[in-house]
């Protein structure tokens, strides 16, 4: 538990920032699995791709997604009291109040390798679909280490 839970039961609401737990019910994690299972029927739904082809979009678009929604929002979609704070940070950096291999976090880390096997299965060898894969793999997994908490990419090629 965050330490603004007391024993009583009671919390400090204050203190307590929704955008850094909601994630954490298993309800959010089924809800999450399932748009991720009705984006692969949908793909499926047309007819021209073909299920290696399906498996790889919903792989490339699953990490896309989010590397958008993770690592390249800022601040928070919840009125607090530090939103100063919450306005340099990542959603994925505010996750679990920051706090590194939590549950959600490896959660969130397994889905896009499950992803990837998947998508690695029904491409049946198919080199330019693996690399996509690969990259897409990499684009889902690569942010979310620990090295990466606070590295911004930008701020890398501004540098030069």
């Amino acid at each position: 538990p965050h330490p603004s839970t007391n024993m009583l039961g009671g919390t400090t609401a204050s203190v307590i920032k929704q955008n850094a737990l909601w994630l954490n019910s298993r309800g959010m994690w089924m809800g999450y699995l399932m748009s991720v299972v009705f984006l692969n029927f949908l793909l499926n739904c047309i007819p021209v791709l073909s299920v290696s082809m399906v498996w790889t979009l919903t792989n490339i678009i699953h990490n896309v997604g989010n590397y958008i929604m993770f690592h390249c929002v800022k601040s928070s979609p919840y009125e607090t009291m530090d939103q100063r704070e919450d306005q340099l940070l990542t959603n994925w950096e505010q996750l679990d109040y920051g706090e590194q291999f939590t549950a959600t976090r490896k959660f969130l880390m397994t889905v896009p390798i499950i992803l990837f096997f998947l998508a690695a299965f029904f491409t049946i060898h198919d080199v330019i679909l693996t690399a996509l894969n690969i990259a897409a793999l990499l684009i889902g997994i690569v942010p979310k280490l620990p090295y990466f908490h606070g590295f911004r990419l930008r701020n890398l090629l501004a540098s030069d």
